[in-house]
């Protein structure tokens, strides 16, 4: 009997997520920029080529930013990325901490 097939649904499609190292350094400026009355919502979503948090002004809004991880654009341009509201690419690179860099000078700016 072939135990691999025994179950009567389909294989789980594998999708991209974020880990808890990578989710760290999100939350924490999350938590900042919350406290500087800049964001006050934010969804995570999983999908099957990329891994989207976004952030939000007020609910129900579009988001302001989105931050993306897409595996597969590891070895060209990198897997993590900024985008804007309108779609604009503001940073993208391999090293998230690098990448989120570009939101913290936001955060430098709210609090002046």
């Amino acid at each position: 009997m072939n135990v691999q097939n025994s179950s009567p649904f389909p294989p789980a499609k594998p999708i991209v997520a974020f880990h808890r190292t990578e989710l760290a350094p999100i939350l924490s400026l999350y938590g900042r920029m919350v406290a500087a009355g800049e964001w006050r919502d934010y969804g995570i979503s999983s999908l099957k080529d990329l891994a989207v948090f976004s952030v939000f002004r007020r609910t129900a809004e579009f988001p302001l930013y989105r931050i993306e991880k897409r595996p597969k654009l590891r070895l060209r341009q990198g897997q993590y990325s900024v985008v804007t509201m309108e779609g604009q690419i503001l940073k993208r690179g391999d090293d998230l901490k690098q990448v989120l860099r570009v939101l913290e000078r936001k955060l430098i700016r709210a609090v002046k």
